[in-house]
């Protein structure tokens, strides 16, 4: 059986809990199951996109809940713990840093969330700690609201892979003969 008609066939509840690993907005999730089936792989990264951008700015700080800080290992491994192969993957370049850029992370983190109410939201997949750190420096004198498309694209793009890694799982299940 191919992966999608595999993902289309899962049963709402699991399809669900599955998406929310992908993205955590409620209505991003609830929309796209009510789109299936879809026909491959790029149909479902579609719709994925469409739904995101016709969502709105509550649906999108919902979406960064659902993510630990950058560098933040602890949340990595208690609260987030449905994501925490996922996630620690795409913060792989923070396992390497130095003190000083987990310092430099985790003081950007505090004052992102004071200025702009919620976390650091970056696509960290192949980014190294210094970049990460960087591009939090870099983004911090943004307008809030320049700075929330900034953060709902970099969510998206963390959707798309973690679409990809759903789907890798999903061929990894054993299959009916």
């Amino acid at each position: 059986m191919n992966v999608m008609k595999l993902f289309n066939q899962l049963e709402p509840s699991d399809a669900q809990a599955r998406l929310t690993r992908c993205c955590g907005a409620e209505r991003w999730v609830m929309r796209l199951l009510e789109r299936r089936p879809f026909a491959n792989m790029e149909q479902l990264r579609q719709a994925a996109d469409e739904i995101w951008w016709a969502l709105d700015a509550a649906d999108w700080r919902e979406a960064f809940t659902h993510h630990p800080k950058i560098g933040d290992i602890a949340s990595l491994r208690t609260k987030f713990a449905s994501t925490t192969n996922w996630a620690a993957g795409e913060q792989a370049g923070v396992s390497e840093a130095s003190d000083a850029i987990l310092a430099g992370l985790a003081q950007g983190n505090a004052a992102y969330e004071r200025k702009f109410g919620y976390i650091f939201i970056v696509c960290a997949t192949g980014k190294s700690a210094p970049a990460m750190l960087a591009l939090l420096e870099q983004r911090l004198p943004h307008d809030p609201a320049i700075e929330l498309k900034i953060a709902a694209e970099e969510q998206r793009k963390i959707t798309q892979i973690r679409l990809g890694k759903l789907m890798d799982d999903l061929a990894l299940l054993p299959q009916e003969k």
